[in-house]
């Protein structure tokens, strides 16, 4: 099974988490935990963590803690300072933790903990900020300054965001690398919820102003500044300074009074409080909608259970027992739905409470709030592209300029990581991991229609707005158009207004009304002309409507009425506008006939109502208005003010726990938001209508029917939060919708916004990221279902750059071999491109044959063109390959022949490379004075382009290998030149990787070939910088220890200290990759130059640590060793040489005896017997000298004392000739 055909397989969150925080009541006898026991703090050897105080109090307000009796407002004491934030890493097939990657994930963050910028900018992005990294418990400490962020970090909690965060953060190319593994693993991270709880419920204290609902009936007081509540009511409630109580006004009653603080539960959302703050009510509320018995939405047929006669001809009559069938959608909790009578065929309004629900129909089996029109409408909202887009960008990242610039021989400029990733980063490749079944056809097997036979690409633009999509298409046939002729005689002429009235009194929706009725006034161009200002075409359409009153065309009066109204509200005039809409409400007699006039019509009055707060004609009709706008699917809107319905809607839903008019609601805000193109004031509503429709369908199913993930990356890429938006792309799953996002769209999305993650200096022309690369073979395997085969073409030569970029040759080999294939199905252009990159990539892997075999091919099919580039390039790749194979002879003649050609074209860059290439070639014969002649005519023509970073990191190459000549003509002088103008060169395009190399060579040069030591140190200490920046922790490490010897070497005190400043910088790196042999190396040379620098009093210290750093995983043949060197330490040196002693006797002897090495035992023994001489105690001399003596008697090794100087010494000054010749 596929990745895509896996429900969720992409999925980075097991579920969406239900971030609902904690209720008021959840803190009336809360006890904030001290920073000791909610956040152990551990201090890592890289670096010290920020100062913090999570809380040390209780969660107090004022002076006592949070009681029902009381509650102060004197805010801030006792509230959490930070959060807890802890991952884990798990395995999806053994449903447990991943222990391998959770070591390397903690060993990535004990690295990034030294500097956190990185760790930092993620949570940023987050609306987080990073208080303390603790890397030993898989854990950060977060804090929060707003109600705000606080809010969108839940959300990005919930979304499943932060997981996949971390882990752009965590993991290395090599993770990215193994398809299967990403395909396995997911991180999971867990919050401290009571403690963010606490935090949030502590801002809002101290903003002093939130809203919040009656956790009980609050009866009239005596006080009458007291304010009545009804249980559950909704209140916005204000700091006055008073001790228990605060100001509050009901959104019910609009009414204004005290309320007692024990009486109120803060909304437990943070997005209902920005909600309900930014979006202000007004009208108060209508009481339209109830808290509904279920979530499920109805489709289809109903049975009345009593009788109704409708009071108003928009009101359906039905008997007990009649069967209706419900029109869009029937909302539990609204107070209407839309209804048709199965025996008249009438249409109206029916009470949902007349209608018995458990016998209407549901849509699916969960709760599922759209339907597949909408769905599929949606997915075609404006976006950043669509699949054509993303195809057109896959081909052009997979581009290469192979075909036009020669290659330097085994240079590849896109290489970053030249080590072969260990072959548990390929173990998911290997047999075939995407292309299980694909891989066993035979590229003769693949289809050969071209792409238009075999797909059929989505349009080539996303269109710019949406009527066109949520209603009816029109007819082939162009729309009426009617000219406007204001002459005063036409004006009283019946006839001439007769075309336009015919037109509009149609008694039902037509096509051709679409523009009539769509957002961007569309009929101004596409249904009249001829008529130079609005003021013109409002004067013909008052005639117009006067005519269609006096010919009594009902349908003709309502519709002219309402373009006179939008018109209106065109020009703010709203009082007008309110006019005319009510005409043409009350002209209206049989509306349903046309439902989107009908349904606009309501959704402009009530909006002009609000406006204008007219509470007493805004209530009784927005119940009817709302169900207009919810039930039926694919409303049109007409005008920007219906956002302030769809807001009241909201409003209203979250007043009374309406999840289901909650989800409609954001859904039309979120689409009348993109049609009017405002995309920084949809997200946080495209936020929670994700939120809201994916915590309530995962509960029953892992797909959900709306996902807004595609919009959220779009929006978040237009934040510059790239991060955040490469997490919703992932999350979301490619489904099998009609219009739908398609792997394909992932991968280009996936693909382009890596790249702003990449380093700077990963960074260059189409770079690709391998975080990419799961979502790469995704694409690639939709593409080859699909039949795409320039996509599939792509996607492969994407795949085989990649695994180029970190080293992977066979896969790159691989992927190069199925671009082949498929480039011969497009054409011979696409062919030749192919052809040459594989055998390119032969080359590089080591397969000359090949890459000849590939070139004489190509040879031969260029002699019927007359193509001068080409041939140079098919000649200069030959000539590499046979200069491989040995055929020196032939190499150099296709090297001539590739000079001539670029000669011929005049492209001094492939001279260049020619002339380079030639010069490697004479010099690998020995001839270095006739190679670095072609080397500085390389050269000359390298200064002479202007080209990019790629030209230029040729130039370094050739700069080395003319330097590495020099040298071995020993001309160090004349090398060393060479050698630093690289590395100008390599500073100048500030790349890192061709800094590197240069700078190696400058350490080798100056430790081995001309050793200066100052000089070695200086180029040493770039190569640490360029390490950090490559976050190559391990050569670091290794590095810093190089530098301290060369440092200590120097013998001066400050030399000293800086000597001990890298070892201790050395020590931090290997503790934090927990490498114990290294660690306690780097101890003990710690101790060393703490010695030579006469810190006595820590030089114990530092061998100690040395030592126990060994013996606390039991390494004891490493603490014998060490033990041993510690005692070196006294032993060669000039100051309390006694001490040795101790770890010789006390240390390395027991263990020598322990571990039962002899050669150990005796070489200490040795050491403590010169040692006492040297000391003149030679009692004690004698003593170690016997049993040195003793130990190789009894290990028959008698030429191991025989020869001993100091016993022999001990012969002298003992004066004990006679037990001497005894033991003998």
């Amino acid at each position: 099974m596929s990745p895509d055909e896996r429900p969720g397989a992409e999925s980075k969150s097991s579920s969406i988490q239900s971030v609902l925080l904690a209720s008021w009541s959840s803190l009336q006898h809360c006890q904030a935990e001290t920073p000791e026991r909610c956040f152990p703090e551990k201090k890592m050897a890289s670096g010290n963590p920020k100062e913090l105080d999570p809380g040390s109090h209780p969660a107090q307000i004022g002076e006592g803690t949070l009681e029902t009796e009381s509650v102060s407002l004197a805010v801030g004491e006792g509230f959490p300072n930070a959060i807890s934030l802890s991952f884990s890493v798990k395995s999806h097939s053994a449903q447990d933790l991943n222990l391998q990657l959770q070591e390397v994930a903690r060993k990535k963050l004990w690295a990034l903990e030294n500097d956190d910028k990185d760790v930092c900018a993620v949570f940023k992005e987050l609306s987080a900020r990073l208080a303390c990294i603790q890397a030993q418990e898989n854990r950060f400490l977060l804090s929060f300054r707003t109600v705000e962020e606080i809010w969108k970090f839940s959300t990005y909690l919930a979304l499943g965001y932060v997981g996949c965060c971390l882990e752009h953060l965590l993991f290395s190319p090599e993770y990215w690398l193994n398809c299967a593994q990403v395909d396995d693993t997911e991180i999971t991270v867990t919050v401290d919820e009571d403690c963010m709880t606490t935090m949030y419920l502590g801002l809002l204290l101290q903003e002093g102003n939130f809203f919040a609902r009656a956790t009980l009936t609050v009866p009239a007081e005596e006080e009458e500044e007291d304010l009545k509540l009804l249980k559950n009511e909704l209140v916005h409630v204000k700091d006055i300074g008073h001790e228990t109580k605060w100001e509050g006004t009901s959104l019910l009653t609009d009414q204004r009074g005290l309320i007692h603080v024990t009486t109120i539960e803060p909304l437990p959302h943070p997005f209902y409080q920005w909600f309900l703050k930014n979006y202000p009510i007004s009208c108060g509320i209508s009481k339209e909608i109830s808290g509904p018995d279920s979530l499920q939405i109805g489709q289809g047929r109903c049975t009345a259970t009593e009788d109704h006669r409708g009071k108003s001809w928009d009101e359906l009559s039905y008997c007990k027992g009649d069967i209706l069938e419900v029109i869009g959608f029937l909302i539990p909790g609204l107070r209407w739905f839309i209804g048709k009578s199965t025996t008249s065929g009438i249409i109206g309004f029916v009470q949902t409470k007349s209608v018995q629900l458990e016998s209407c129909e549901s849509m699916r089996n969960s709760p599922v709030f759209f339907s597949e029109e909408e769905i599929s409408a949606f997915f075609q909202a404006p976006c950043n592209g669509n699949e054509v887009y993303y195809s057109n960008l896959l081909n052009e990242w997979a581009q290469t300029d192979i075909t036009s610039v020669y290659r330097l021989d085994g240079f590849e400029p896109i290489v970053m990581y030249p080590q072969r990733p260990p072959d548990a980063a390929v173990h998911g490749h290997k047999n075939g991991w995407m292309f299980e079944n694909w891989g066993k056809q035979s590229y003769n097997s693949l289809c050969t229609q071209t792409d238009s036979e075999k797909s059929t690409p989505v349009a080539e633009s996303s269109p710019s707005t949406l009527e066109h999509l949520l209603l009816p298409e029109p007819d082939d046939l162009d729309d009426p158009k009617f000219f406007i002729d204001l002459n005063a005689g036409h004006m009283e002429d019946c006839d001439v207004f007769d075309p336009i009235l015919t037109f509009l009194n149609q008694d039902s929706y037509v096509p051709h009304f679409q523009s009539l009725y769509d957002l961007s006034f569309s009929f101004l161009s596409s249904t009249f002309y001829g008529f130079t200002s609005e003021e013109e075409l409002v004067v013909y359409l008052e005639t117009s409507r006067n005519w269609a009153k006096r010919g009594h065309l009902g349908w003709a009066h309502i519709r002219i009425c309402y373009l006179l109204g939008r018109l209106c509200v065109r020009k703010a005039k709203f009082s007008q506008a309110r006019v005319y809409f009510e005409e043409a409400m009350n002209a209206m007699d049989k509306g349903f006939e046309d439902l989107p006039l009908l349904t606009s019509l309501h959704a402009n009055l009530a909006a002009i109502y609000l406006k204008q707060k007219m509470k007493q004609k805004f209530l009784p009709m927005i119940g009817k208005g709302m169900t207009l706008l919810a039930c039926l699917s694919g409303h049109c809107f007409s005008s920007e003010t219906e956002l302030e319905v769809v807001m009241y809607i909201l409003r209203e839903a979250i007043t009374v726990s309406n999840t289901t008019m909650e989800i409609r609601s954001c859904f039309l805000i979120v689409r009348l938001f993109l049609q009017l193109g405002k995309y920084d004031e949809v997200l946080p509503f495209a936020e929670r209508l994700q939120f809201l429709n994916a915590q309530l369908t995962s509960q029953v199913t892992s797909t959900y029917p709306l996902d807004t993930m595609p919009f959220l990356a779009y929006l978040y890429e237009k934040k510059y939060v790239p991060h955040v938006a490469l997490a919703a792309a992932r999350m979301y799953s490619p489904s099998n919708i009609k219009s739908g996002f398609t792997p394909i769209w992932r991968a280009g999305f996936i693909l382009a916004n890596t790249s702003k993650l990449l380093k700077a200096q990963e960074k260059s022309h189409n770079s690709i990221s391998a975080l990419a690369c799961f979502y790469l073979h995704c694409g690639l395997s939709f593409s080859h279902e699909a039949g795409t085969v320039s996509t599939e073409k792509a996607l492969c030569a994407l795949l085989s750059k990649l695994y180029l970029k970190y080293g992977m040759l066979e896969k790159a080999v691989h992927y190069s071999k199925q671009a082949v294939a498929l480039s011969k199905v497009m054409g011979e252009e696409e062919a030749f491109e192919a052809s040459l990159s594989l055998g390119w990539l032969f080359t590089l892997n080591n397969q000359p044959d090949k890459t000849s075999e590939i070139m004489q091919y190509l040879l031969c099919s260029l002699r019927q063109t007359d193509s001068v580039t080409q041939d140079g390039v098919v000649h200069n790749l030959l000539a590499i390959a046979l200069k491989r194979e040995g055929q020196v002879q032939k190499a150099a003649e296709n090297y001539f022949w590739a000079l001539k050609k670029a000669q011929e074209n005049g492209n001094q860059r492939n001279q260049a490379i020619a002339l380079a290439n030639f010069g490697c070639l004479i010099t690998s014969l020995g001839a270095y004075y006739l190679g670095e002649y072609y080397f500085l005519q390389a050269i000359q023509l390298y200064f002479e382009l202007q080209d990019g970073d790629d030209t230029q990191m040729e130039l370094v190459h050739i700069l080395l290998w003319l330097a590495q000549s020099k040298l071995e003509r020993c001309k160090a002088e004349e090398g060393i030149i060479f050698y630093e103008m690289a590395l100008a060169i390599a500073l100048k395009t500030q790349n890192v990787i061709s800094q590197l190399h240069v700078t190696e060579s400058l350490c080798h040069f100056y430790s081995k070939v001309h050793p200066d030591t100052r000089t070695c140190i200086l180029y040493h200490e770039h190569q640490v910088l360029l390490l950090r920046q490559l976050q190559n922790r391990e050569k670091e490490g290794h590095l810093l220890q190089d530098l301290s010897q060369l440092y200590q070497s120097l013998h001066t005190p400050r030399s000293l200290k800086q000597a001990l400043d890298c070892t201790k910088q050395s020590l931090r790196i290997f503790i934090d990759l927990e490498e114990i042999v290294k660690t306690a190396q780097a101890w003990l040379q710690a101790g060393r130059l703490y010695y030579q620098m006469q810190e006595n009093e820590l030089v114990e210290m530092y061998l100690q640590a040395s030592i126990e750093t060994a013996l606390k995983p039991k390494e004891l043949h490493l603490a014998m060793g060490l033990y041993e060197e510690a005692g070196d330490v006294f032993f060669n040196g000039i100051r309390n040489r006694h001490q040795a002693v101790e770890y010789y006797r006390g240390g390395a002897i027991p263990l020598a005896r322990k571990l039962r090495d002899p050669q150990t035992e005796l070489r200490v023994f040795n050491k403590l017997a010169e040692l006492q001489i040297g000391l003149h105690n030679y009692e004690n001399a004698l003593e170690f000298a016997t049993l040195a003596v003793r130990l190789s008697v009894d290990e028959i090794i008698c030429k191991n004392w025989l020869p001993f100087i100091g016993w022999q010494l001990c012969i002298t000054f003992c004066k004990c000739m006679r037990w001497l010749k005894t033991v003998t």
